[in-house]
């Protein structure tokens, strides 16, 4: 249980490293999708889609990881982004220096 427990906290920890967080993904696209359409914004580096282990589908959200601060720009740039009819909504995860993250974890 204590490895289990480690790893769901290692997840949460590296979901503070992504660019992009994003809701309302449809039941119908995966990763490869999602990286794909957010690909023509920058260079995309990982997409992480949580599965839920009981249903097998995915949680209808997502983090984007890019390689620029500028690729991150372009996406919000865009109004909206709509996959497969479903509109996207977007939030831009804070960037922490390597020294914010050493205060909190002490």
């Amino acid at each position: 249980m204590a490895a289990a427990s480690a790893v769901r906290a290692a997840g949460r920890r590296s979901r503070k490293f992504f660019d992009i967080f994003v809701a309302e993904v449809p039941w119908t696209v995966s990763s490869k999708e999602l990286k794909e359409y957010f690909s023509q914004f920058g260079s995309v580096q990982r997409c992480q889609l949580p599965f839920d282990k009981d249903t097998g589908f995915h949680r209808r959200y997502c983090w984007i990881k890019f390689s620029t601060p500028q690729d991150v720009q372009n996406v919000f740039q865009k109004d909206s982004h709509i996959l497969e009819g479903a509109k996207l909504t977007l939030r831009q995860q804070p960037r922490r220096r390597r020294s914010q993250r050493q205060n909190q974890s002490e």
